[in-house]
């Protein structure tokens, strides 16, 4: 397997696993039943609770257009040293942006977030060059 398709299946199992910490939280919160059913009032939550929603939605929205570049790249044997980097730079930039979206570190985050884009940005450079 590719680094890009190794950096893409462990970018796959931090999205499967990003739910974990807002269910789980909301079920400290409010209790397991509660949490499983659908509650027509949500009470306040911890700030943290929410921002692990977000960054799951993120880690969502950024996955599609991460795998998409990563398979066109795998499909058109363009696969090379700078889309190993480009998906090297999603890969730990995601992991950063979601521990600190989550602890709330503001800056961190941007940073984070940039470096993730930076290296989406890298591969499909190499595919269109």
């Amino acid at each position: 397997m590719t680094v890009e398709l190794t950096y893409l299946a462990w970018t796959a199992l931090i999205c499967i696993v990003m739910w974990l910490p807002h269910v789980s939280g909301r079920g400290l919160i409010i209790g397991p039943a509660n949490a499983a059913g659908y509650p027509d009032e949500e009470p306040d939550m911890p700030k943290w609770i929410g921002r692990s929603r977000r960054a799951h939605a993120n880690m969502v929205e950024n996955l599609a257009a991460f795998a998409s570049l990563v398979l066109i790249a795998h499909v058109a044997g363009v696969a090379n040293e700078m889309t190993a980097l480009g998906a090297a730079l999603f890969f730990w930039g995601k992991l950063v942006h979601t521990a600190v979206f989550i602890l709330g570190i503001p800056y961190a985050r941007t940073l984070a977030f940039f470096v993730a884009w930076i290296g989406m940005l890298v591969i499909f450079l190499q595919l269109i060059g």
